[in-house]
């Protein structure tokens, strides 16, 4: 199973050209797709509905979005109001599929000069030859520690509550013909995979929140329920690699359960991606014959 993250930039290569397509292109061989910074009906980026371009390009693969920037883009035409949204955010894709879906939107820091967006975390379940996965795709704040820690606190609160609440529904319904249950309950599993662009290196303070402290004597400490980071689990060194060219570290990750640790072949930079400022990040795992 190849998962790929890739924070797209709405698709403004490292030319300067905009290019959906060959963003598609770059990850169209991943089983599972992690995007960032996929917008809607932008000027910059031709007006065009980013998601469904890329879709439309990787026709293999089942699809969600989550906007976390939501602003009115409509417009009057002749007699009557076009609705439509100008929207920011991330994009799961699966070659498998996507049970169900949620955006978690993430603590924002209202910012009275400096440019703070609101900033999310999308849900997707995925049915996969591991059974099924809850598989996120996120987007940090740019700012700072202190801008990106309420994020990741928020991050760990809401892996940690998702199997207790049960999936998109759970339980019965007085009326079964109401149509409430027209589905088997949809699943939501304790196993999950987390891919973004975090804006933060292994150095980090929200590095140290999210995966664990490093004990001088003993390096880095990982809890049995908490999450791994997929580079280390396939022999990386924590400090080595980069995802941007100026960044000169990771600062996009694929953090896995505990639980999925194991399964972990490789994870690799694709520096010779040009779709994007960034480089994605691919993470292999090991499946059942």
């Amino acid at each position: 199973m190849h998962c790929v993250s890739y924070n797209i930039q709405y698709g403004l290569g490292a030319d300067g050209r905009y290019d959906l397509p060959r963003i598609a292109a770059e990850v169209a061989s991943a089983d599972i797709i992690a995007l960032q910074e996929v917008d809607r009906y932008w000027a910059r980026s031709g007006m065009v509905d980013s998601p469904t371009v890329l879709a439309d390009h990787l026709p293999d693969h089942h699809w969600v979005f989550g906007a976390n920037l939501d602003i009115s883009a409509d417009y009057r035409d002749g007699g009557r109001i076009v609705h439509r949204r100008k929207q920011f955010g991330t994009m799961i894709l699966s070659r498998w599929p996507i049970l169900s879906s949620r955006n978690h939107l993430l603590p924002k820091w209202g910012d009275r000069q400096h440019h703070s967006i609101q900033q999310g975390m999308l849900e997707a379940v995925i049915d996969t030859p591991l059974g099924a996965l809850r598989v996120y795709s996120v987007h940090l704040s740019h700012l700072c520690p202190e801008t990106r820690l309420p994020q990741v606190d928020a991050i760990k609160d809401i892996l940690a509550r998702a199997p207790a609440e049960g999936g998109a529904w759970c339980g019965g319904h007085p009326d079964p013909a109401a149509g409430w249950t027209e589905e088997p309950e949809p699943p939501m599993p304790l196993d999950h995979i987390v891919m973004g662009d975090m804006n933060f290196g292994p150095e980090s303070a929200e590095y140290a929140r999210l995966i664990g402290p490093c004990a001088p004597k003993f390096g880095r400490l990982t809890n049995r329920a908490g999450l791994v980071d997929a580079w280390v689990a396939a022999g990386g060194e924590e400090a080595a690699g980069a995802t941007h060219p100026d960044a000169g570290r990771r600062i996009d990750h694929c953090f896995v359960s505990a639980s999925l640790a194991g399964r972990v072949k490789s994870c690799r930079i694709d520096d010779t991606a040009r779709g994007s400022d960034h480089w994605p990040l691919w993470t292999a795992f090991s499946t059942p014959v």
